[in-house]
């Protein structure tokens, strides 16, 4: 069993920011469960470009307002508490925030917790262990 606390993950390695956001990376591919989980906050009035390539990724918006666009088809959908969506088809997609915006994240193949995003929004392909 493992139990965590996000105030336990806050300054540690598992605590990533970068210019807009912040994830605190509750599970790891090293717990060895097959997922990672991560809460994840957004600021206010930031646009965020992301394409997971390698992962899929469900997202739980909990806190906050904004829109999804899924540059593939350019729908626009709109972001608020009880709203999940999943990237099964690693669409392009942008994340506008209106309002900070707080949202939990599963990915599958898990993260590692030390990927940074490339050019193009995307983690690089997750290395599988054995």
């Amino acid at each position: 069993m493992i139990v965590r606390t996000t105030d336990e993950i806050t300054g540690t390695n598992r605590d990533v920011a970068a210019e807009h956001w912040r994830s605190k990376r509750i599970i790891l591919a090293d717990d060895g469960v097959g997922f990672s989980f991560h809460e994840t906050t957004i600021d206010a009035n930031s646009v965020s470009e992301f394409h997971y390539q390698h992962h899929v990724e469900a997202v739980w918006v909990v806190e906050g307002t904004g829109t999804l666009t899924n540059h593939e088809t350019g729908e626009v959908h709109p972001l608020r508490p009880g709203t999940m969506y999943l990237l099964n088809g690693h669409e392009r997609h942008r994340v506008t925030c209106d309002t900070t915006m707080r949202m939990l994240c599963v990915f599958n193949p898990p993260v590692t917790g030390r990927e940074i995003h490339d050019e193009n929004g995307a983690y690089p392909p997750a290395v599988q262990t054995s």
